[in-house]
């Protein structure tokens, strides 16, 4: 038995009917990885099964102290089943990536059961009509409550059930496992009355609770001008959650760094999503003349290290430029006291996380994990979150929201990949002014013009890139690719980006 920490309480704190903290994992496999080039639900769920005993998060569900005068325990569930966690559905057909989207939207937004280990896996098959992806691909949705793993430091689930080789290992033997007895609220109680003690402040563990929202309430009534900057994502929140994502290649983030001195992969990346932002409000006639800030956990880029606290920083959605945003966004996250303005700090409008991802390539019995973002919870007055992911040379973007607030997910996401299609040019043109010393100025050849694919394996070399159906919907879609440069003659045949499109 062990207790949650303060932090990690919090999150339990939070939930509300509407508005719960689960985190959903999104991870796409190709299957003809597998020896055989099969893998049923039932060696996954074997395979689960060998590896329960790595971590105590597979088996253990909570146990809250009597009248919540102490943070809850972590204690074995006598009566675990793993086929209650595992679970197998398929998209019905066609099974294309907005389907897949909102079903796991769906799956995101549904409460966990408080009573039981705090986590659901759920394979998906039926996914061929997905653009890019391999045939007889599967996902995984591996949902668990924010409580149970902090998503900014390290994901144990992905440690835990995946290796870096193809070949999967032979299975462990299962060890025996016999669940420890659960205290009971007598034991509970004097456990709280002794961390009282030692720690008195736990008693204003309620008071604490609310203080946040009597804080925000008394904001509102003293300073009712800052509501000039809010956005429709400052507002009540629905149960209903949205979720989409684009990817692109880490090293084209690299360029993009480089049109501002200083600037970090991860100042690339906030550019990108401020500019995405800026984008989506200004065409709903919503961008606010000030500026917007956003909660910043600063995990991408040479500077900060994953686990980085979190900070609340302007991020350039007022500034129109895009160099300018980039440059702005450096001196933001490079400033000592970047928090503090005489003005007081402008209304965050989002929250950014990095999920960092598996350093190297990984396999789930055999299968190579292909695609991995994440789905992350969003609360009242904070009704945007972009979830950054970094796995095998590539960052996915991928925006949560509910159905309220961001009615067309699919435009915001058109925004955010414009965006990045802006500074990816400006940072070519860059590249091509720039002379090379000992040779002759010329352009820089030309390389893979589209790196905001949606998702799945980089599609055969020999497979013709096909526009899907929200580009041919979509003119503003059509006319960016067709301003792309054509692809340079490598040797031994042609040669193109090997991130998918949309």
């Amino acid at each position: 038995m062990r207790q949650l920490s303060e932090h990690d309480a919090s999150f339990l704190y939070a939930d509300t009917i509407h508005a719960n903290s689960n985190v959903t994992f999104v991870q796409i496999y190709d299957q003809s990885t597998v020896p055989g080039g099969t893998l049923r639900f039932k060696a996954i769920l074997a395979h689960i099964e060998s590896r329960l005993h790595r971590s105590p998060i597979f088996r253990s569900k909570l146990l809250r102290v009597p009248l919540e005068l102490d943070d809850p325990y972590w204690v074995e569930d006598e009566y675990f089943d793993l086929e209650y966690h595992v679970r197998h559905i398929a998209l019905p057909k066609p099974g294309d990536w907005r389907q897949f989207c909102i079903q796991a939207s769906r799956i995101h937004a549904r409460a966990l059961d408080l009573h039981r280990p705090l986590w659901e896996i759920y394979v998906i098959e039926g996914l061929d009509s997905i653009t890019d992806l391999p045939a007889g691909s599967f996902a995984l949705l591996t949902k668990i409550h924010h409580a149970a793993i902090d998503v900014e430091s390290r994901n144990e689930f992905i440690e835990v059930l995946h290796d870096t080789t193809r070949k999967p290992p032979k299975p462990e033997p299962a060890e025996p496992w016999f669940p420890e007895r659960a205290p009971g609220p007598i034991e509970l109680l004097c456990r709280a009355s002794v961390n009282a003690m030692f720690a008195p402040w736990r008693l204003m563990g309620p008071f604490a609770r609310t203080a946040p929202a009597m804080m925000t309430f008394a904001r509102d009534v003293l300073r009712p001008e800052h509501h000039r900057a809010a956005t429709r994502f400052n507002a009540v929140v629905s149960p209903h959650r949205v979720f989409d994502t684009r990817r692109f290649l880490r090293e084209e983030f690299e360029r993009i760094r480089g049109l501002a001195a200083g600037a970090t992969v991860n100042d690339a990346v906030l550019a990108v999503c401020s500019g995405g932002l800026r984008r989506y409000l200004d065409a709903h006639a919503e961008l606010p003349q000030a500026e917007l800030a956003a909660v910043v956990p600063l995990g991408i880029g040479a500077k900060h290290g994953p686990g980085a606290p979190s900070r609340c920083i302007p991020f350039g959605t007022h500034v129109a430029d895009p160099t300018e945003r980039l440059a702005w966004i450096q001196r933001q996250t490079s400033a000592a006291q970047a928090v503090a303005t005489a003005r007081g700090m402008p209304l965050p409008a989002c929250t950014i996380t990095h999920v960092p991802g598996p350093p190297a390539p990984v396999y789930l019995y055999g299968a190579r994990m292909t695609y991995f973002s994440a789905i992350l919870p969003i609360a009242d007055g904070m009704g945007l979150v972009f979830a950054v992911t970094d796995y095998d040379g590539r960052i996915v973007v991928s925006p949560t929201s509910c159905r309220e607030l961001m009615p067309d997910p699919q435009a915001f996401t058109q925004c955010v990949r414009d965006s990045f299609q802006q500074y990816l040019a400006l940072a070519r043109k860059m590249r091509a002014a720039k002379p090379v010393p000992g040779r002759p100025k010329r352009a820089a050849p030309p390389r893979g013009a589209d790196a905001a694919g949606v998702l799945g394996a980089a599609p055969p070399r020999s497979a013709r890139p096909r526009a899907s159906a929200a580009d041919r919907r979509s003119p503003a879609a059509r006319t960016v690719r067709s301003a792309a440069k054509p692809l340079p003659v490598a040797k031994g045949g042609r040669r193109r980006s090997t991130a998918p499109r949309r």
